[in-house]
C-alpha cells in the first residue's frame, strides 16, 4: 500500500490511499533515461521469458546481484539498474520478454579505427555470468562514437542496399544501420555524437534500442500468419465447394454429411484463431510502439539514404498488413461458416419435420386400420360368445322341457333366447371397452 497522505499538517488526519496508487504513480517514472557518456558500447539482448521462465530469470538476477554485492532486486520491480566497475546493467521484464542492456566502456578510437571493434561477441562475456532466461529474440550491438575529424561513412560499414541513415532534429547526432545481423548474430547500429550531452545521448540510445526490440517482436506475428494462411485458404475453398453441394443435395443423409464437415472446418478454424489471437494482438501493439518511438527520435533525412521511418514503413508495413489480413480472414471465414451451418441446419430440421409429418400420417392411418380391425373382431367376438351362451341356454331349456317344467317347444324357446343373448353380450362388451378407454384417457 502506498504512503498515507497527511491532511492539515503534522497534527492532521491521514487519508488512506488506494492499494494501486503507488504502482500507478511509479509507472510514470518506471523507465527513466540514464545519461550515457561518449564513447560507449551498448550490447542489448531480449529473451522470450513467457510462462514460468520469468520467475526463473528473476531468481537468477537476484543471485547475480547478491554474489557481487550489488543493489538487490525488489520482488515487485520490473526494471533494475546496477553499476559494477565501468559496466552498467539495465534489466527490464515485460509481459512476455526480458531485456538485458549492458553499457560497456570503450577507449576513444584512433581517427582511422573502424567502429564495432572489438566485435560484440568479445564484449558480451558478462552475459555469460547470468543463465540464459529463454530463447534469444534480439541481439543488438550499438556503438556510440564522437564525430572525429574524418567523417565516418556508414555505407562503408553497412550493406548499402539496406542502409537507413538519419540525423536527429537539430543535427547533433547521426544514427545508421542496415538491420542485418553480422557473423556473430548481432544487429549493429552506429550512433555518431556531434554535440549531444550525456542526458540527450542516453535518451536517444534508449529510444533506438526500443525501436529495434519492438520491431523484432512485432514481426513475430508474420511466421504465424504464414503458417495459418494455407489452412485458411483450404477452408475457404472447401466452404465454397460445400455451398455449391448444398444447392444439389436433396437427401437427408447428404445434408447431415455436409453439416458434419462444416462443423469440422469450423472447429479447425477456431482452434487456429484461438492459438494466434495473442500473437496477432501483441504484434499490433508492438508495431504501434515502434510507430510512436520513431517520431520521438526526430529524424532528419540525410542525402542519398532513406530514414528509419521510411525504411521500416516499406519493409515492416507489408508484414504487419499480412498479420492483420490473416486475422480478418479468420474472423470473416468464421462468420461465413456459422451462416452456412445455420442454413444447412435449418434445411436438416425442415427435412426432419417433413419426415415426422409423414410418419405421423402413417401412424394415424395405422391406428384407423387398427380401430376397424378391432370393430370387426369385436363383432365376431360378440357372435362367438353369443353362440356359446345360446348353446348353454339350449341345454337348460331342453332339460326344463324334459322335466315338464317348460311347456314350450325347446326349439322355439331357444330361438327366442338368441336376440336377447346377442343384445346382452353386445352391451357387456361395449361397456368393457368404454371403461378401458376412460382409464387410458
Amino acid at each position: 500500500m502506498g504512503t498515507d497522505v497527511l491532511v492539515g499538517g503534522s497534527a492532521g488526519e491521514r487519508l488512506v490511499p488506494h492499494p494501486l496508487r503507488a504502482a500507478i504513480l511509479g509507472e510514470v517514472h518506471a523507465r527513466p533515461f540514464t545519461p550515457i557518456e561518449t564513447p560507449r558500447r551498448v550490447v542489448h539482448f531480449a529473451f522470450d521469458t513467457s510462462g514460468e521462465r520469468a520467475q526463473a530469470d528473476r531468481a537468477a538476477l537476484t543471485g547475480f546481484c547478491a554474489q557481487r554485492g550489488l543493489e538487490p532486486l525488489n520482488p515487485a520491480d520490473k526494471q533494475h539498474r546496477v553499476v559494477f566497475g565501468g559496466t552498467a546493467l539495465r534489466w527490464e521484464q515485460h509481459s512476455e520478454f526480458t531485456t538485458y542492456t549492458w553499457e560497456l566502456p570503450c577507449a576513444t578510437p584512433a581517427p582511422d579505427a573502424a567502429p564495432f571493434n572489438p566485435p560484440a561477441s568479445a564484449l558480451a562475456a558478462p552475459m555469460a555470468s547470468v543463465p540464459q532466461p529463454g530463447p534469444l529474440l534480439v541481439a543488438l550491438d550499438l556503438h556510440l562514437l564522437a564525430e572525429a575529424d574524418g567523417a565516418i561513412a556508414p555505407e562503408r560499414i553497412f550493406d548499402r542496399n539496406s542502409l537507413a541513415v538519419a540525423e536527429n532534429s537539430d543535427g547533433l547526432a547521426l544514427f545508421a544501420t542496415d538491420f542485418h545481423t553480422d557473423a556473430a548474430g548481432y544487429v549493429r547500429i552506429l550512433v555518431i555524437n556531434r554535440g549531444l550531452g550525456a542526458e540527450r545521448a542516453g535518451a536517444l540510445i534508449q529510444r533506438i534500442v526500443e525501436i529495434e526490440t519492438y520491431r523484432t517482436l512485432a514481426l513475430l506475428g508474420l511466421p504465424e500468419a504464414q503458417r495459418l494462411s494455407p489452412a485458411i485458404s483450404r477452408i475457404e475453398r472447401r466452404l465454397a465447394e460445400i455451398t455449391e453441394e448444398m444447392r444439389r443435395a436433396a437427401a437427408l443423409v447428404d445434408n447431415h454429411r455436409l453439416l458434419d464437415e462444416l462443423m469440422a472446418l469450423a472447429a479447425e478454424l477456431e482452434a487456429g484463431a484461438a492459438a494466434s489471437l495473442f500473437r496477432f494482438g501483441a504484434s499490433r501493439a508492438y508495431n504501434e510502439i515502434v510507430q510512436l518511438r520513431l517520431p520521438t527520435i526526430g529524424e532528419r533525412k540525410v542525402d542519398g539514404f532513406p530514414t528509419w521511418s521510411s525504411f521500416l514503413a516499406r519493409r515492416m508495413a507489408p508484414a504487419m498488413r499480412t498479420c492483420i489480413t490473416t486475422q480478418e480472414r479468420q474472423e470473416n471465414l468464421s462468420q461465413k461458416l456459422a451462416r452456412t451451418a445455420n442454413l444447412l441446419r435449418t434445411r436438416v430440421e425442415v427435412e426432419v419435420e417433413q419426415q415426422n409429418r409423414v410418419l405421423l400420417t402413417s401412424m394415424n392411418e395405422r391406428t384407423r386400420l387398427q380401430l376397424r380391425l378391432q370393430a370387426t373382431v369385436e363383432g365376431l367376438s360378440v357372435a362367438a360368445i353369443s353362440y356359446y351362451v345360446v348353446g348353454l341356454c339350449g341345454y337348460l331349456i331342453k332339460a326344463a322341457y324334459d322335466a315338464g317344467i317348460l311347456r314350450v317347444d325347446p326349439s322355439y324357446a331357444t330361438a327366442a333366447v338368441v336376440p336377447l343373448t346377442v343384445l346382452a353380450i353386445w352391451w357387456v362388451v361395449r361397456r368393457i371397452r368404454r371403461r378401458h378407454i376412460r382409464a387410458t384417457e
